[in-house]
This record gives C-alpha cells, sequence and structure tokens, in this order.
C-alpha cells in the first residue's frame, strides 16, 4: 500500500509528455517555499494498492510515462518500487520519473532507496532552495535540481545528467 496525497491523471508539467502523476504523501525534507506543503505530513494523505493505481493508468493511450512526485516518493521506496515494477509490466514504454529532496548520491547508500532508483529512467533530485529559485527552468523549481538519467547513472556509479532540452 502506498500513503498517496493525491493523482493527476493528465500532467503537462511534471516532466516530458502528457504523464500521470502520483502525489506522495509525506515528505521530511520541508523546504522553505515548498508549493506542496500539504504532502509534508506522514500520516496524511490516503492509502492506494498498487493495483488500484494500476486500474487507473489502464486506457491512458496518450500518456508518456508516469510521474512520482510528493512529497517524496523516497520514503515509500518499498511500495513506490513495487509500482514502478508493475508498470513496467503494463506498458514497457511508459519512462518513469521521480522527484526527491535527497541527493543522488544519497540515495545509492540506502538499500531499498536503490532499489527504486533501479527502476526509474529520470530523477529530480536536491531540495527545493528559495534563493535559487527560477520559473523558466523546465520541470525544476530551483537551480540546485538536477535531471539525472538514472540508467547511465547506475551504470557508471555517477550522476549523469539530460542534456539541456530538459
Amino acid at each position: 500500500m502506498l500513503r498517496v496525497a493525491g493523482v493527476s491523471p493528465e500532467s503537462l508539467v511534471d516532466g516530458p509528455g502528457i504523464r500521470f502523476t502520483i502525489f506522495a504523501q509525506g515528505c521530511s525534507h520541508k523546504c522553505k517555499g515548498c508549493h506542496n506543503p500539504s504532502t509534508h505530513p506522514l500520516e496524511g494523505g490516503k492509502l492506494m494498492g498498487v493495483e488500484e493505481i494500476i486500474d487507473k493508468l489502464k486506457g491512458k493511450l496518450l500518456i508518456k510515462g508516469l510521474t512520482f512526485s510528493g512529497g517524496d516518493p523516497f520514503l515509500q521506496s518499498k511500495g513506490f518500487h513495487l509500482l514502478a515494477k508493475r508498470v513496467k509490466e503494463v506498458n514497457k514504454d511508459w519512462d518513469i520519473l521521480a522527484y526527491t529532496g535527497y541527493h543522488f548520491e544519497d540515495l545509492l547508500k540506502d538499500k531499498e532507496k536503490r532499489r527504486l532508483l533501479e527502476v526509474i529512467d529520470i530523477l529530480i533530485d536536491g531540495p527545493f532552495v528559495e534563493e535559487k529559485k527560477d520559473l523558466g527552468l523546465k520541470y525544476r523549481g530551483s537551480s540546485n535540481q538536477r535531471i539525472i538519467d538514472v540508467q547511465r547513472s547506475l551504470d557508471e556509479d555517477r550522476a549523469i545528467l539530460y542534456s539541456e532540452e530538459y
């Protein structure tokens, strides 16, 4: 079961293309100026099963991929890992993008968080920093956040950034 703050079945702002976005409930980063502070409490939101979410995805022909946003999905690494694996079974062409306040390098050090990384294609890492807020950035709120090609990064054991097209 996942604790979810909400779902956006067709988002244009949470990554490239039309995306199905799942907002994780719970965030320990509590970044100053966060645009989604209602997702911070760990006990908020509602519980949803993996298959319940998969059912909502069925028939979504225009979706390019899924986005795990928040809150921070890495606080529920095990559940989001199961969901990501199931999503790849349903449609191997969908990519998975995840937002986190953690840095990629720190996620690698935690076994459960690394397992989630292994099934993600794109990671936007780092906390939102209000002093570095930049409305001109695609898919990020502040200039310290990186857009990482996760699979290449895992292969090379270092963060590999996507090109400027993002």
